[in-house]
């Protein structure tokens, strides 16, 4: 599970939305001189706010301002990653080979391959306004109890 410190910007009945503050990776990677994302980060760290699910606990116990651990499994991010950039990829794929099954040419084969594209992005989009509310995929709040059962699954794995 991966692990965040966040600060709580709202407390609702159900959830709480919680600011975290990304920060790069790029001191610690060898590519960092050529990556886009390094030049991108000297910018200074973005907020990202998320919705956190109470999951039975009292929102009283929460303030603005207050900060939490959250955590969200690794293999949803990487399933997740997997779908939103192999899904466009495949699709584009796959409609460059039916353009070239066609016969058509160097331009209409360029074209269907952004149409190919955009249409797995459109998927991606639905997919995810789909799947938005679903449990499994929402970030947890980690508190001591819970960070216990973090570490001793960790642990075994």
């Amino acid at each position: 599970m991966i692990l965040e410190t966040g600060r709580v910007v709202a407390v609702e009945p159900k959830g709480l939305w919680v600011e975290t503050i990304q920060r790069s990776a790029c001191g610690s990677c060898q590519a960092q001189k050529g990556c886009g994302h390094s030049v991108l980060a000297k910018f200074g760290a973005s907020a990202s706010y998320l919705w956190v699910l109470l999951e039975g606990r009292d929102s009283s116990n929460y303030q603005i301002g207050n900060e939490v651990q959250i955590g969200v499994p690794e293999d949803i991010i990487v399933k997740g990653s997997m779908f939103v950039y192999m899904l466009p990829l495949f699709s584009m794929i796959a409609a460059t080979l039916i353009s070239h099954h066609y016969l058509l040419n160097d331009g209409l084969m360029a074209l269907s391959a952004l149409l190919g594209l955009l249409l797995g992005a459109i998927i991606v989009r639905g997919c995810s306004h789909l799947i938005r509310f679903d449990k499994r995929l929402q970030p947890v709040l980690v508190d001591e109890h819970s960070a216990v059962q973090v570490i001793e699954i960790c642990a075994l794995e």
